[in-house]
């Protein structure tokens, strides 16, 4: 099943594109890669998501915020490429949590990203290589920010 039509199956309809912040592309495309700049999370107001997991934001409203990051990218792939069905798999993610220096389950809110990717492309496409990280804080205050490539069929 195409992603496009695995997005309609799900009921997930995504947030319009982020506009960009900052000097950077928000995609950049590299032979049959996307290289995608990080995302913060939104609310569907198109607010940021803010608050430092283990202060301010339970592990469950980090990985809920996670899984928004995930679908702002989703958006950024669709405005850029015209459809999500030109994504043939997920290679590396780069998952920040702004969060407490207790704070130490930082793949666990990540996993809301990963396994939203798995549920549309699939356990052997969606999921790729990761790395999920905690930091003191992230831009606007941020609860997450997510960046990754993936490659194009």
């Amino acid at each position: 099943m195409s992603a496009e039509a695995k997005l309609v199956e799900l009921k997930i309809q995504l947030p319009p594109a982020p506009k960009v912040g900052g000097v950077y592309k928000p995609v950049v495309i590299a032979g049959n890669m996307a290289y995608v700049s990080g995302h913060v999370s939104l609310k569907p107001d198109g607010s940021i998501m803010t608050g430092r997991v283990g202060a301010d934001v339970d592990q469950e409203g980090g990985k809920k915020a996670a899984e928004a990051a995930g679908l702002a990218i989703l958006a950024t792939l669709r405005a850029n490429l015209g459809s999500l069905d030109r994504v043939k798999r997920v290679i590396k993610t780069l998952g920040m949590v702004n969060c407490t220096l207790e704070f130490t389950n930082h793949p666990e809110v990540i996993n809301g990203c990963s396994e939203l990717w798995g549920k549309i492309w699939g356990q052997e496409h969606g999921i790729g290589a990761r790395s999920a990280v905690g930091l003191g804080s992230l831009p606007r205050n941020a609860t997450i920010e997510v960046e990754a490539i993936f490659e194009l069929a």
